[in-house]
């Protein structure tokens, strides 16, 4: 179930878990976020998306006037939007960005890819842990590009840890991490992965309030299991 962070007569700010849908899916899978906030709020306006598989914040407007105005922060790059992500690989520097333009794979569909055609796309990053064969970071989104920071990453060779399209693993195991030292035991049923889902969290959003003008900023912590995850690579990966 969803989260409610914030809530008022123009905006609702929520906490959506990974596995769930933003809106419906052209696939005909209705239940949603969007959904669920309808059935308790009525009309509810669509601001920003997340994938399906990423958990994090998203706001949504709760009347025309508010979806315009918060549309035009994102559209203009007002809003800021800051996501933890766990990458594959050490990444080369503290701090940077990434500024290459995203389109529609040429060959697969649902997929996308740096190509010249693209869309301007920029992403920054800093690191802000460090393990063995992995590294933490925090993301700071200025465009907001279906797959934006997948494919930023992917394309310096360091893709997200967890990630079944654009990485090289769709879920993360324990004893992938402990190697030698990792006993299942005997009778254990097959491994159990910490996380199956991408290895990326909408952790903060800020964006000025519709009505009033006033500047404001919602947090949403790690969810479990990607606390998990992090707290076992910093016993085992360090």
């Amino acid at each position: 179930m969803y989260e409610l962070i914030h809530e008022d007569e123009h905006l609702l700010v929520v906490h959506k878990p990974a596995g769930w849908l933003t809106i419906p899916d052209r696939a005909g899978n209705k239940d949603s976020l969007l959904g669920a906030l309808e059935k308790r709020y009525g009309k509810v306006f669509v601001v920003h998306r997340l994938d399906r598989e990423t958990s994090g914040i998203l706001c949504f407007a709760r009347n025309a006037e508010a979806h315009r105005h918060l549309s035009l922060q994102f559209e203009h790059h007002t809003a800021d939007k800051y996501y933890f992500a766990l990458l594959d690989g050490e990444l080369h520097h503290e701090e940077g960005e990434i500024d290459k333009p995203i389109g529609e794979h040429p060959v697969i569909p649902g997929k996308m890819a740096i190509v010249k055609t693209g869309k301007p796309s920029l992403t920054f990053y800093r690191v802000i842990e460090r393990f063995k064969r992995f590294t933490f970071v925090e993301v700071l989104l200025k465009t907001g590009r279906t797959h934006q920071i997948r494919v930023h990453f992917s394309s310096i060779g360091y893709a997200l840890a967890v990630d079944a399209l654009y990485g090289r693993r769709p879920a993360f195991f324990l004893s992938e991490i402990k190697g030698k030292k990792y006993r299942s035991g005997k009778n254990a049923e097959a491994e159990r992965p910490l996380m199956e889902r991408t290895s990326l969290h909408a952790t903060r959003l800020r964006i000025d309030h519709p009505a009033t003008g006033e500047r404001m900023e919602f947090k949403a912590e790690l969810p479990k299991d990607f606390a998990a995850l992090l707290n076992q690579l910093r016993k085992w990966g360090s």
